[in-house]
């Protein structure tokens, strides 16, 4: 839910963006043609990669910066420390953002991190570290600019810690209610991002009521013809899910390639 609307500014058909989280295997879109990574489910396993891949891309003389969108939980994890350490000692052109909803799942961030913000975990690296207020969409716009330009300049890597919060619950198996007050979520609802963003191009005369009315349609439209294409695309089939693992499947994966091909036409 954090990356979908990323994928698609980069270009990418929501309905490719939305693919893996049909439990299509295959990423849904082209890595390469896009210059975006798959979507990765184990946490910070891919903050490493982006340090890679922008130092090499320094070597190549390119200028660019590699972005390596991660959640509040997956700063606890090895990976990315490794990431945010080599990243430090390389000076490479790569930028953390650090999307601090202030939940991994269930666990609050005062029984994961003991610093005053997560921020401070890019300092120890030699990481210039910021944060920002992540329901403000022209403040986060202005710090990644700052960042991006820094980086691609040769200032190094850095940490964005942009707060926000999770309004729904964290998968269709989660029931938020049961680690967080309701009040909580209410004040962050007041701090929507859209509307505020509305708030303040009304306040400056840049934005009217019809060209909201007109917005609203559009992005009605959009959802719907996203919401149809994504039916009409074909039944995946759970039991492929075995395919490709080894070169060879192995006699326990054709077992239980098979248990699961019986269950399904029992289904």
């Amino acid at each position: 839910y954090r990356d979908c609307v990323a994928l698609v500014s980069r270009g990418i058909d929501p309905v490719e963006a939305l693919t893996l989280l049909r439990g299509d295997a295959h990423c849904g879109y082209d890595p390469v043609r896009h210059r975006t990574a798959p979507q990765c489910t184990p946490l910070a396993t891919h903050a490493a990669h982006a340090t890679g891949l922008a130092h090499g891309e320094r070597l190549k003389g390119a200028d660019t910066v590699a972005l390596a969108l991660v959640g509040d939980g997956a700063t606890s994890e090895g990976d990315f420390h490794e990431a945010l350490n080599l990243a430090g000692v390389l000076k490479a052109p790569v930028v953390f953002l650090v999307q601090n909803n202030g939940y991994a799942i269930s666990v609050p961030l005062s029984e994961q991190c003991a610093a005053p913000s997560l921020a401070y975990k890019g300092v120890g690296y030699g990481i210039r570290s910021e944060q920002v207020d992540g329901n403000d969409a022209a403040a986060v716009l202005a710090v990644l600019s700052t960042a991006v330009e820094d980086a691609r300049a040769g200032g190094g890597p850095w940490l964005v810690e942009a707060h926000t919060y999770r309004l729904g619950p964290h998968t269709s198996a989660d029931d938020p209610s049961r680690y967080r007050a309701a009040a909580e979520a209410d004040g962050w609802r007041e701090r929507d991002p859209i509307a505020r963003l509305e708030s303040a191009l009304r306040a400056r005369g840049l934005l009217t009521d019809e060209e909201v009315k007109t917005a609203a349609a559009e992005a009605e439209a959009y959802a719907s013809d996203v919401r149809e294409r994504l039916r009409a695309e074909p039944e995946l089939n759970p039991a492929a899910l075995f395919d490709h693992v080894f070169s060879s499947p192995t006699p326990l994966m054709t077992d239980q390639q098979a248990v699961l091909r019986a269950e399904l036409e029992e289904c």
